[in-house]
């Protein structure tokens, strides 16, 4: 899931998914495998670049990828590279 194999960054990649699928996938049926794609990708956009985030100061994960004085929020106690993951098709 994540570029450098690193496991905490793997929970913070299906937490991730993990929104995607409950604020933009819920209840979603498309028997149609290109269709669903657009949509898949249509939610990533919406999340990198339309949704706000609480970790990102209440910026878009592109907005916080794009500034260089805030650093993302984190509530454990770990060696984090402190971005939040912009999601790729």
């Amino acid at each position: 899931m994540t570029e450098q194999y690193d496991p905490y960054q793997n929970a913070v990649a299906e937490r991730v998914n993990g929104i995607i699928k409950q604020e933009f996938l819920n209840g979603i049926i498309v028997k149609d495998i290109r269709l669903m794609r657009k949509i898949v990708a249509e939610s990533i956009d919406i999340y990198n670049k339309k949704r706000p985030h609480t970790s990102c100061h209440m910026l878009t994960p592109q907005q916080m990828h794009q500034q260089q004085k805030l650093k993302m929020k984190t509530y454990k106690k770990i060696k984090s590279t402190g971005k939040i993951p912009v999601l790729h098709i």
